[in-house]
């Protein structure tokens, strides 16, 4: 397999969406609960939404921090930090069986927002090489219509280094086999935004990993690819984090069953800040919800902070819900 590793630094990409990569420095001032901040928009966006909620309402002091999904839930299970805005499961399902089932250090708040994950190529790229459907990629004739460096094998964006969707990609690549004929793109979200962007202008061939909630869909004309629908028995997932042979030892040839997002919290809030914990516990969000909160962060360029201050007055009354 041919891997590109274009990731750059997590504070370029943060700053792009809006979240100062000098929060976390510890102040003088005492802080009641920390909130990790993942690197993607709605994440960024709900953790932020998440900080003026718990201040504004609680009279908390609450500081954000960025961090990796696994460095997140391990910080939750020593008390570091305390909450992470937006869990995928299943995506996520090895940390959460670890936290929330097996230690019981972490909770997770019932109200899951649902998610689609696939690829797409834009509409465009559908019409001009009769692309339907993910195994199509497999074909090296087929590959070469989204080959833009003329090495005979196409590109394809699988998604951001450390999030868990991005090694399942790797997996599915392998399953259907075009691992051996597609150069798997692994670059910050924005980047590869960024990149679609300059396939669309271009009108070039494009094919990435999409998904909802997320913006690109009211930007862009895509197509989803077909792919046979989820079957459990075929779904074998193991994470890096888990086994070195993970990649070996995994197959996917399905697609994605549905995702939910849901909001995890350090179940030692429960003890030393019961309001927050039973507040977190309410939060209830809806995809459009969390598709227009991309939107705001990375086409409408709002930083995360003030799309958070003017989303809790707009939502001031789903905000009275999580308190009742």
């Amino acid at each position: 397999m041919r891997i590109i590793n274009r990731c750059r630094r997590l504070c370029a990409a943060l700053l792009f969406i809006g979240v100062s990569p000098v929060v976390g420095i510890a102040s003088a001032q005492a802080v009641d609960v920390v909130i990790g901040v993942p690197n993607w928009p709605s994440a960024a966006a709900t953790a932020s939404i998440l900080k003026v909620v718990l201040e504004d309402n609680l009279g908390l002091e609450v500081e954000l921090q960025n961090g990796t999904n696994p460095v997140i839930f391990e910080a939750m299970d020593t008390g570091s930090m305390h909450v992470h805005p937006e869990v995928w499961l299943p995506n996520q399902a090895n940390l959460h069986g670890k936290y929330v089932e097996t230690k019981g250090s972490v909770r997770m708040s019932p109200n899951g927002v649902p998610s689609f994950q696939g690829m797409c190529v834009t509409k465009a790229s559908a019409d001009r090489t009769g692309i339907t459907a993910i195994a199509d990629l497999s074909d090296p004739d087929m590959a070469k219509n989204f080959d833009t460096n003329g090495d005979g094998l196409g590109e394809v964006w699988v998604g951001a280094s450390g999030w868990a969707s991005t090694n399942i990609e790797k997996i599915r690549a392998k399953s259907y086999g075009y691992d051996e004929t597609m150069e798997l793109l692994e670059m910050d979200e924005a980047l590869a935004m960024a990149d679609l962007d300059a396939a669309v202008a271009k009108d070039a061939n494009h094919v990435f990993y999409c998904y909802t909630p997320n913006h690109m869909f009211a930007l862009y004309d895509l197509v989803i690819l077909e792919e046979p629908v989820y079957d459990a028995s075929k779904w074998t997932i193991i994470q890096p984090t888990d086994d070195p042979e993970w990649l070996e030892k995994s197959s996917a040839p399905v697609a994605w069953d549905l995702a939910y997002l849901h909001v995890h919290y350090a179940a030692s809030l429960e003890e030393s800040h019961p309001e927050a914990a039973a507040l977190l516990s309410k939060v209830a969000l809806t995809t459009d919800q969390v598709s227009h909160m991309t939107f705001g962060l990375v086409v409408e360029k709002m930083s995360a902070d003030d799309y958070a201050k003017q989303w809790a007055i707009d939502n001031a009354d789903l905000v009275d819900s999580w308190m009742k």
